[in-house]
This record gives C-alpha cells, sequence and structure tokens, in this order.
C-alpha cells in the first residue's frame, strides 16, 4: 500500500521514536509534536493495516537485591 506525504511523515516520527527507544511522550517533546498527535497517528495507520513499530515502553518495575 503506498502511502500519502502526511501518513508517511508520521510514520516516520513513530519509526524514529522506536528506533531511539523512547518514549513517545519524549519524544513529542524532543520533537515538539503532540503526544496526541503522534497516537492518532499511530491508531489511524494501525487501521489502514500499514506496519506501525512497537513502542518503547520502559520497564515500570526494577529488579533489586534485598541484602539480608
Amino acid at each position: 500500500q503506498e502511502l500519502n506525504s502526511m501518513q508517511a511523515f508520521w510514520l516516520g516520527h513513530l519509526y524514529h521514536a522506536s528506533v531511539r527507544e523512547i518514549p513517545l511522550s519524549e519524544y513529542a517533546s524532543q520533537q515538539e509534536l503532540t503526544l496526541a498527535d503522534l497516537l492518532l497517528w499511530e491508531k489511524r495507520l494501525n487501521v489502514r493495516g500499514l506496519p506501525v513499530p512497537p513502542r518503547h515502553r520502559p520497564a515500570r518495575f526494577v529488579k533489586v537485591a534485598v541484602a539480608p
């Protein structure tokens, strides 16, 4: 499926956020985009069946060693 320029623009941003392994919120801030726009376009591209790169999701829990 061929992308239009708007789809390519947002897919490129989603790809770069994924490759850099940073959360979309951080990427949006760095690129002066809104998180809402990134999420909206991620959903639109998914609905069209386009291959959207996976989001980086930092670990919420960190394993710690407890000394006896």
